[in-house]
């Protein structure tokens, strides 16, 4: 979810949100969840019959002519261009490109050929914004949209909530849109509602028009806002997302009500059964290891450390990235190899640990309830040997078949440093970049 809305429903609705170590920021998280460029969003936003901009997409510079055609083909003829660079951070509109020094990866243009010359100056080339580093992202694909005025500008955002008196779908509107809602909540509290939604009735054209009347849309444009809501509402339920937010849900001076931008979020759980949603996702801009992560089915985060951590269970993993601090050490990521891990999934995680170039020494913490400890033992031992491991390797083992896999590992003659205790483990890792 974004955070602004999360940390509003967290002081005006009483959601509770579950507290993180320190290196976990929201931006550490969310590279974990789905991410849908713009223009993705907006045509599942389309196919479900919701009012937005008109738009086309090119990925090399032959494609731009047939794009703009087929623009004006759909709206009659395009009074102005907007010309959108894709990428997943914010900040476009005042960002620069790397390598031709051309500001702004958002144009505005009345002219048709002035499209042509923005789209290559942004295709191929990496903008750097506010919220990228310093090397920028490259653009491999340019939205072509047909630009609209808007009259009026609203919030809303349908999302899942769990609290003592309400537990599933909300929707938190307001009439002030077009800005960040957090400064909104902090400045004008009063001014944000929240409709509660029953999951198994779904919302009514009660709620809808009550929702509407909220936005103070006039009269004449009621209905159709109305509308535009409850096909929202049916988006969020359809494709099983955490999140739908609209900013600004607006009106233009011709009375159509449009979403001119959305944030989409989804529930990972659902993946299996929303695979052509789950397929779109783009992760061209996230991190290599957590994409390999992923395919190995391995939960991963990078952080900033130099003590790799592999450690079953999340708690564990929390745990362990607190004792490596506590005891002066830096964890440099979060690894949990769940409870149904696999000999060769402890070999990729061990190959992702070692490729990365800031960790000097790995230490895996493993507590063997579902998982067996010997499990543990035999991937180490292989991803050892394979990928000749060159940096420390402290391994503490407990629980089921502990003794069989402590056994594995001392007949395996590695030089591997066992630790008797969960806090000895974290010392030794630490101790023996210090020497």
């Amino acid at each position: 979810m974004a955070t602004s809305t999360l940390r509003f429903l967290q002081r005006t609705s009483g959601v509770v949100l579950r507290s993180c170590h320190p290196e976990f920021t929201w931006a550490a998280c969310q590279k974990r969840a789905l991410s849908l460029q713009e223009y993705q969003s907006k045509q599942l936003m389309q196919d479900y019959g919701i009012n937005i901009q008109r738009f086309q997409v090119v990925g090399a510079n032959e494609e731009i002519g047939k794009a703009v055609e087929n623009l004006n083909r759909q709206c009659g003829k395009v009074k102005e261009y907007v010309i959108k660079a894709q990428i997943l951070a914010g900040g476009r509109g005042k960002g620069t490109f790397k390598e031709n020094g051309f500001k702004g990866g958002v144009k505005l243009t009345t002219k048709t050929d002035e499209v042509a010359q923005f789209v290559s100056k942004m295709l191929g080339c990496r903008l750097v914004t506010h919220q990228t580093t310093e090397d920028g992202v490259k653009v491999q694909r340019v939205m072509i949209a047909e630009a609209l005025d808007i009259a009026k500008e609203t919030y809303v955002a349908f999302l899942m909530v769990r609290q003592a008196d309400h537990e599933g779908p909300a929707c938190v509107y307001s009439a002030k849109g077009g800005v960040d809602i957090e400064q909104v909540s902090e400045e004008s509290p009063e001014a944000i509602h929240t409709e509660y939604i029953d999951i198994d009735t779904g919302i009514t054209a009660e709620q809808a028009m009550k929702i509407a009347k909220g936005l103070e849309f006039e009269e004449k444009y009621l209905e159709e806002a109305k509308n535009q809501i409850m096909k929202l509402y049916n988006l969020f339920m359809k494709v099983d997302a955490t999140q739908v937010e609209i900013n600004p849900f607006g009106q233009t001076p011709d009375g159509r009500i449009v979403c001119f931008d959305a944030k989409l979020s989804f529930d990972d759980n659902a993946e299996f059964r929303q695979k052509n949603v789950f397929g779109m996702g783009d992760t061209s801009e996230s991190d290599p290891r957590e994409v390999e992560a992923q395919k190995a089915q391995l939960n991963y985060i990078g952080l900033n450390g130099n003590i790799g951590c592999l450690v079953n269970g999340a708690g564990l993993a929390m745990a362990t990235m607190d004792l490596i601090k506590l005891n002066g050490g830096e964890p440099a990521n979060f690894l949990d190899v769940g409870g149904n891990v696999k000999e060769e999934q402890v070999q990729e995680a061990f190959r992702i640990l070692s490729d990365d170039k800031k960790v000097k020494a790995i230490l895996v913490n493993i507590f063997g309830g579902i998982v067996n400890c010997a499990t543990i033992a035999n991937g180490i031992i292989n991803a050892s040997r394979n990928i000749k491991l060159g940096i420390p390797l402290i391994v503490r083992l407990e629980g089921t078949n502990a003794d069989e896999a402590r056994r594995l590992l001392a007949d395996s003659k590695l030089p591997i440093t066992a630790a008797a205790s969960f806090e000895e483990a974290a010392q030794k890792a630490v101790a023996c970049l210090k020497k």
